[in-house]
């Protein structure tokens, strides 16, 4: 295989929703920590997500003034700040929105600090956006002109980075990318004891039809199971 394997964890409400005030609820606690923790266990390479999970999850809004980055042009080459970090954090931005103030997430759980960010991106992206990353020492690389072309994305992980396995964990948009290229290998799901709102996001945005096979199931704390399937 000349990609990494993929094995999407998420957590879910009954109804298959992955975002929502459903997350917020007293019951769901339980089930927030088992994720976390089945995502430590999992023992990935890497992590990815898309801009707004990123956003939501780690940068906070953090945007960086460009005006300071101004440069003149960049080629459109991948740069690889730290090939030998072990751990990484993929951000698939491909307009290059995300602010870092570091080369490595900082976060309470283990599962995600010091992982070294490589950003994903089109090669329409500015110039200064790629002299700030440069500057903040992130690793990027590019996979399209406009749109992003996840097949090049994923060979250039492994080949690049060395990423063998790698968790993705949304949002919605993103897995159904993945989805729809045939590019999840596994679904590993905590499923929370509560159902979600209508317009609340599901596991797979516009996902097809694929099938799977349970390999475990666990009864988490407080109701909560997890569930795994691979393909």
């Amino acid at each position: 295989m000349n990609r990494p394997y993929i094995i999407c964890h998420m957590m879910t409400s009954i109804d298959g929703k992955v975002t929502g005030d459903f997350l917020n609820r007293p019951e769901c606690e339980e089930a927030v920590n088992a994720y976390y923790e089945v995502n430590r266990q999992l023992s990935a390479d890497a992590f990815a997500c898309g801009r707004v999970t990123m956003e939501e999850s780690f940068t906070k809004g953090e945007y960086p003034d460009l005006y300071d980055y101004a440069t003149d042009r960049i080629p459109r080459q991948d740069y690889i700040a730290n090939p030998k970090a072990g751990f990484y954090a993929v951000a698939f931005d491909r307009f290059g929105r995300l602010g870092w103030t570091s080369s490595k997430i900082k976060d309470d759980d283990p599962g995600y600090s010091n992982a070294h960010i490589i950003q994903v991106m089109c090669e329409v992206v500015s110039d200064e956006y790629l002299n700030y990353l440069r500057k903040t020492g992130v690793s990027y690389i590019f996979a399209g002109e406009i749109e992003l072309d996840l097949s090049v994305a994923l060979e250039k992980l492994k080949k690049l980075f060395g990423i063998e396995t790698m968790l993705l964990e949304g949002g919605s948009l993103l897995n159904g990318s993945f989805a729809r290229e045939g590019f999840v290998d596994e679904i590993s799901l905590v499923v929370a004891p509560v159902t979600a709102e209508a317009d609340d996001k599901p596991l797979f945005d516009e996902g097809i039809m694929s099938s799977f096979s349970l390999s475990e199931v666990e009864k988490m704390n407080n109701s909560s199971v997890w569930l795994r399937y691979k393909k």
